[in-house]
């Protein structure tokens, strides 16, 4: 119900209706009023809180700006450095936004509060004042009247007169306040309905101003975001995969702490207490002292892990003697003495246990440091390639190229482990190899790409060789993509020409799969998931190498990219400064890293008999009786070389030792046809998935781990459900074919066999 309207014409007649419409419009105007008044005072508070808000995300962007990670090893790949920089770009974002903020928060204050304010005082005041002169000359002019009406009508008549103008002009001025009144009033009604609402919409469009610079800047983030999303799917998948890595050699050394070594510069290192003399008496203070046989130098330097710091200076003498200390002869344990030819007095030194003593003992005495039971034998670092090789290889890729080139997940999932072995058999038989061209069609692809790559795992070294191992991973952690790419181009091209031209071979191959990414889903990032730890793998299984494994992904990748450049053109012969030094030090990449570079090391002894025997329980009859029957031939085979082993192919006319028609049973670990990594164990690398299956499996698989590589949803009770990435434990063959049995979260159920890799 709008407010009824207010007629000048009433002013004269100044009704009791007249008198109860013009309340109501002053009741609107006194209502209007502690509305803005309120209003104003709830915008100044939210423009105080908009500063507070702007002034705590500015505190929050200069946090995030002034963060910088620091990722593991010498150098970041490109997802890491994409990562690091996030922080800063999601600062500029906030910074810029809350920039445009303060423009609005500015603003506001003179589109909004400045202009209800005047139209509260100038407007609404006015109308107030009008109403307190308009009250005064009612009261005025009603005394006036009241007055007149009293005289008397005895008056002289002069007098009377005189009143009556009087009495008039009152009128008169109290009519015209009236009207000047009612007008005022009407006139703030209508102004209101304009002056107070714009405002309203003028604050509101610096807000929406606001918005859309947030929704432009949102548009110029878009193309970073989708970066740093991938960044950071490709991130979380190389850590789910150098996880499993680091965790399994952090078992290794539970399991075996002896076979863990430091590769130092020192013959012995290690901590040992000193005895020193005091004015009090004597004092056993703890020390890490390295010793080293050539220069026969001691050094120690005071130090308790518990304080945190070091405790004095360091301390170098040169060793004259060393002598055991018998226990008879002082109260403490694992003692002996130390003499210096510059520092007269004889040093008590006390080992950490008997164990560490003796060591400390042989070490000073000059004989062969411990460290030396490591092999680094850099010979074994070239893969023995011959004709065969290179006829397994072409014909897996054949296979795969006119089959199976669109199946989905091509190298990724992996095949039966048996029937792996069993083609690898086939393949590798001298008698069939030499009547059938082509696999047959009844292997799936699956399994030919499983023997392809276990078959590229089982050369004695890596195909892109152990001696490079440095080289390649220092090339890929450069800054600029065109030195990555010129340093991995002159390394290829110093490889053995055998291993080039088989790296040459599949690099083709693999190009060829990723041009069908569409279908297969393998993309070059993806296949250098797969092939990076299989093509290149450092000699010793450590963190750090384990941290490079993203380093490997990146070469393969570059080879993909690049493969008609890198080898097809040769290499320029004038030389980077870089390639420079990469051949000046080409004699010392075969020397064992530093041990900051490489601080946990696996050294694999040789298998004692009982080991032997135990690990000879997991074969199984049926490769005993392939070996049985073929061992005659193989160890003929070592003796004495065929004639027909060379190919026309005259690149691979040399001499090399004929295959076994199976592999042997029990490899020797210094044997030139032992594989760097044994055919039944788990490598560091994704090995095809062991299970059963209607073919009699060469293994009785043990208890493992295993990561699933797709989700699956349970259809029975008997099954398990899971997504991509879940790990199981206790994973076996179970009784159904095609199926394993594992363990997640203690419920024990079945898994699909290609759904999952062993760990």
């Amino acid at each position: 119900m709008g407010l009824p309207a207010l007629e000048f014409s009433d002013c004269c007649l100044d009704s009791p209706q007249f008198r109860e419409r013009l309340k109501s419009h002053e009741a609107e105007l006194e209502k209007t009023n502690k509305f803005i008044k309120e209003l104003i005072k709830d915008g100044k508070s939210l423009i105080a809180a908009l500063k507070n808000l702007s002034s705590a995300k500015r505190k929050f962007a200069d946090s995030l700006n002034d963060f910088k990670f620091r990722c593991i090893g010498d150098a970041e790949t490109d997802d890491e450095i994409c990562i690091a920089k996030s922080l800063q770009e999601f600062a500029a974002v906030l910074r810029n936004l809350e920039d445009e903020r303060m423009r609005m928060i500015e603003n506001a204050s003179e589109v909004l509060i400045t202009p209800l304010e005047k139209f509260r005082k100038e407007q609404i005041g006015a109308a107030k004042e009008a109403k307190k002169k308009y009250d005064k000359e009612t009261e005025k002019y009603c005394g006036v009247l009241e007055k007149h009406l009293n005289l008397s009508s005895k008056k002289k008549e002069s007098q009377l007169q005189e009143a009556d103008s009087q009495v008039d002009l009152v009128r008169q001025h109290f009519y015209e306040v009236s009207l000047e009144y009612v007008f005022k009033v009407q006139e703030v009604q209508e102004r209101k309905m304009f002056e107070f609402v714009e405002p309203l919409l003028a604050f509101l469009q610096g807000l929406f101003t606001f918005y859309h610079h947030g929704y432009e800047l949102a548009k110029d983030f878009s193309d970073f975001k989708t970066e740093l999303t991938i960044s950071i799917q490709n991130t979380r998948n190389r850590f789910e995969g150098t996880r499993s890595e680091v965790e399994s050699l952090m078992k290794k050394m539970k399991e075996n702490p002896h076979e863990h070594k430091n590769i130092s510069p020192y013959t012995m290192e290690g901590y040992l207490y000193v005895q020193e003399k005091r004015h009090f008496g004597t004092s056993w203070v703890k020390h890490y002292c390295t010793y080293q046989s050539d220069s026969k130098r001691i050094t120690m330097v005071p130090f308790d892990q518990k304080s945190g710091g070091k405790g004095g200076e360091d301390e170098a003498i040169i060793l004259k003697s060393c002598t055991r200390r018998k226990t008879d002869s002082i109260e403490k344990r694992f003692c002996f003495d130390v003499e210096a030819v510059d520092r007269p007095g004889v040093i008590t030194m006390q080992a950490l246990s008997e164990e560490d003593r003796r060591l400390w003992m042989e070490a000073m005495d000059g004989r062969e440091p411990v460290y030396n039971s490591n092999k680094d034998n850099q010979s074994e670092g070239t893969a023995q390639l011959d004709n065969m090789g290179f006829s397994i290889v072409k014909k897996c890729i054949h296979a795969v190229e006119t089959r199976g080139i669109n199946e989905q997940g091509l190298y990724r999932i992996v095949g039966v482990n048996s029937r792996v072995q069993k083609l690898l058999s086939i393949l590798m038989d001298p008698k069939t190899a030499e009547t059938e061209d082509d696999i047959c069609a009844e292997w799936e692809i699956k399994t030919i790409t499983s023997a392809l790559k276990t078959y590229l795992r089982m050369l004695p070294g890596p195909l892109m060789m152990y001696q490079f191992q440095r080289s390649f991973i220092k090339a890929a952690k450069l800054e600029n993509q065109e030195s990555r790419l010129s340093e991995i181009h002159s390394l290829v091209h110093r490889l053995p020409e055998k291993n080039r031209h088989m790296l040459h071979l599949l690099m083709n191959h693999l190009a060829n799969v990723a041009k069908n990414h569409k279908q297969n889903l393998m993309t070059v990032a993806n296949l250098g998931v797969v092939f990076g730890p299989t093509l290149m793998r450092p000699q010793e299984e450590t963190v750090a190498a384990i941290m490079d494994i993203k380093f490997q992904n990146i070469v393969v990748e570059i080879l993909i990219e690049n493969h008609e450049k890198v080898f097809n053109i040769v290499p320029d012969t004038q030389q980077s400064n870089s390639q420079l030094l990469l051949s000046r030090k080409r004699s010392t990449d075969s020397k064992p890293p530093s041990c900051s570079e490489r601080p946990l090391t696996l050294f694999h002894t040789v298998q004692t008999n009982e080991k032997q025997e135990n690990r000879n329980s997991i074969i199984n009859s049926s490769l005993e009786s392939v070996i049985s029957s073929n061992i005659n031939s193989f160890l003929r085979s070592n003796s004495t070389p065929q004639s027909n082993m060379n190919s026309s192919d005259p690149d691979l006319e040399v001499f090399k030792p004929n295959r076994p028609n199976s592999l042997p049973q029990n490899p020797s670990p210094t044997s030139p046809l032992s594989p760097s990594w044994p055919m039944f164990s788990a490598p560091s690398s994704p090995m095809p998935t062991s299970s059963t299956s209607s073919d009699s499996s060469p293994i009785s698989s043990p208890l493992r781990k295993a990561r699933a590589l797709y989700a699956c949803k349970a259809e029975h009770d008997s099954e398990l459900s899971f997504t991509a990435g879940t790990i199981f434990d206790n994973v076996h063959p179970s009784q159904e074919p095609g199926w394993l049995e594992g363990t997640l979260n203690g419920k024990t159920g079945l898994i699909p066999e290609n759904y999952v890799e062993f760990l």
